[in-house]
C-alpha cells in the first residue's frame, strides 16, 4: 500500500454486512460480503464486490444470480464465521442456518435476516484480485424490522476481523 494512503481514512466510509448466496446445478454456496451498494433506481441496479478466488464468485460467474441477507446488528460472530471464515466447497455453509429457497431457486439466509435482495447480474468487471457484479433486483422483502450490522461495528463493537481475501482486510491491522 502506498505510503500517501492512510487505511483509516477507508475505514469512515460505511459499509453494511450482507451474505450473498447463490446456486449452480444444485451446488448454493453464500458468503459474507461488506462491499455492495445500490446504483440506480430506475430499475434498481446494485453492485456486489467479491473476491475472485471464493467459491460463491465461481458459482456467481455460472449462474448470474443471487439473493443477499441484510444482517441485523445482532448477529452472533460465530453466526458471521460461518460464512465469512469457511470454504464452501469443504463445508456446506446452510446445514449451519436457517434458509428458504426463492420462488426463482435461490437460497435466501433467513437467520439474523433483516431482508432479502435477490439479482440477476448484468455485468462483470475484473478488478485486480476481485471481481465487481452488476445485478438488476428482481425481488426484494423486508423479513423483519431493527438495525442493519454496519461494517464498523462489526469491527469496534463485536471486535471482528476480516478475512484475508476481503477487499477491508488492511483493517486488521489498524485495530
Amino acid at each position: 500500500m502506498a505510503e500517501s494512503i492512510d487505511p483509516r481514512a477507508l475505514f469512515t466510509v460505511s459499509y453494511g454486512v450482507y451474505i450473498l448466496s447463490t446456486e449452480w446445478e444444485e451446488k448454493k454456496n453464500g458468503q459474507i460480503i461488506n462491499a455492495f451498494m445500490q446504483l440506480t433506481g430506475d430499475p434498481i441496479c446494485v453492485a456486489a464486490c467479491l473476491h475472485k478466488d471464493n467459491y460463491t464468485t465461481e458459482l456467481l460467474e455460472k449462474s448470474r444470480r443471487f439473493s443477499l441477507s441484510v444482517l441485523e446488528d445482532a448477529t452472533p460472530l460465530k453466526f458471521i464465521g460461518v460464512f465469512g471464515f469457511r470454504c464452501g466447497r469443504d463445508f456446506d455453509k446452510f446445514n449451519a442456518c436457517s434458509y428458504t429457497i426463492s420462488e426463482s431457486g435461490l437460497p435466501v439466509v433467513t437467520d439474523y435476516a433483516l431482508a432479502s435482495i435477490e439479482g440477476e447480474v448484468l455485468s462483470v468487471t475484473d478488478i485486480f484480485t476481485h471481481k465487481l457484479f452488476i445485478a438488476q433486483v428482481r425481488a426484494a422483502t423486508v423479513l423483519k424490522e431493527g438495525k442493519p450490522l454496519l461494517y464498523s461495528d462489526y469491527h469496534t463493537i463485536k471486535k471482528g476481523k476480516s478475512p484475508e481475501k476481503a477487499p477491508s482486510a488492511v483493517f486488521n491491522v489498524i485495530k
